[in-house]
């Protein structure tokens, strides 16, 4: 007589209701990372198109990296970088847009004509350094940065000298910075209320000038122009028209600016009937006083302020 063989349903059931819930479990686990990694994305601030060309870059740049490392080892440098700069170029890694920031001053042509050289180049062609060299050979430009920025862009960043001073040439004015670097022609109206320099290296002097002035910080803005005497020593001019002639060495001068503030505080000189002060044999300070007809009087001071 056949058996009949039952089986247990209940089990099955079980395994089946445990394996759903399993499924659900690993659904809810996808869509809670899914969720997070959605919003990690989302606070970036990238849209998910420059996402892929950020991997694609780090991908086709890896690989150039490889290629140029392996060519390297095999002892071909050379052709190395001729393969790196080919692959570059055939996956768009080439200089097609110049960008350019910090030019406030300065003619902005000057950088693009140097720069657009490099246009259409692959990016490991082009020799940073070399146009950095160029770039700070501006007279305008104190100091320039480039960089290469993926896929296809060159990034120049200017740092522009200061104008100081205004140099007197025999037939033009020339802005320089702190340091007697001539940057460009300026007319006498925009020269006006600069600083002017004069006489031959005056332009060189013009940091020493500088920590002359500093010494006396009062009299410092009333001086309208300086000249540079005989590659030696300083005539300066203030507002007022009238000159005074310091003595040679750059610690007796500033001794002598010193020593003329103080008495010009107490006797208020700079805007009296004296024309020029002459310092240059210390410690006597001479006045030259206006004279209808015949030579210049000459009028001396003692060191102590007290004038005769």
């Amino acid at each position: 007589m056949a058996q009949k063989i039952r089986r247990n349903t209940t089990t099955g059931v079980r395994r089946a209701a445990k394996a759903q819930s399993r499924a659900v479990t690993a659904r809810k686990a996808r869509g809670s990372a899914s969720g997070i990694i959605d919003k990690v994305m989302g606070a970036l601030p990238f849209t998910e198109e420059q996402w892929s060309r950020v991997w694609l870059a780090t991908i086709i740049g890896g690989g150039v990296g490889i290629a140029f490392i392996i060519a390297s080892l095999a002892g071909v440098p050379a052709l190395a970088q001729a393969q790196v700069a080919a692959i570059a170029a055939d996956a768009g890694f080439e200089v097609r847009h110049v960008r350019v920031t910090g030019t406030n001053r300065m003619d902005e042509q000057e950088v693009y004509a140097r720069a657009l050289a490099t246009r259409n180049q692959a990016m490991p062609d082009v020799d940073l350094a070399k146009l950095r060299t160029e770039l700070r050979a501006l007279p305008w430009v104190k100091d320039a940065r480039v960089s290469i920025q993926l896929p296809h862009t060159l990034a120049i960043d200017i740092v522009e000298r200061t104008p100081h001073a205004v140099l007197e040439r025999a037939d033009r004015l020339m802005l320089v910075d702190a340091t007697g670097v001539e940057l460009e022609p300026v007319s006498a109206e925009k020269a006006k209320g600069m600083l002017r320099l004069a006489g031959p290296g005056a332009a060189k002097q013009a940091r020493a000038l500088e920590t002359l002035l500093a010494a006396a910080p009062a009299l410092a803005p009333k001086v309208e122009a300086a000249e540079w005497v005989g590659n030696r020593r300083w005539n300066l001019t203030f507002n007022t028209g009238q000159l005074l002639a310091l003595p040679e060495g750059a610690d007796v001068a500033a001794s002598a600016l010193v020593k003329f503030a103080r008495l010009d505080g107490k006797n208020r000189l700079l805007g009296g009937k004296v024309l020029a002060f002459d310092m240059r044999n210390p410690p006597r300070l001479y006045l030259r006083l206006p004279q209808p007809v015949g030579g210049p009087k000459v009028v001396a001071a003692e060191d102590d302020g007290e004038t005769t």
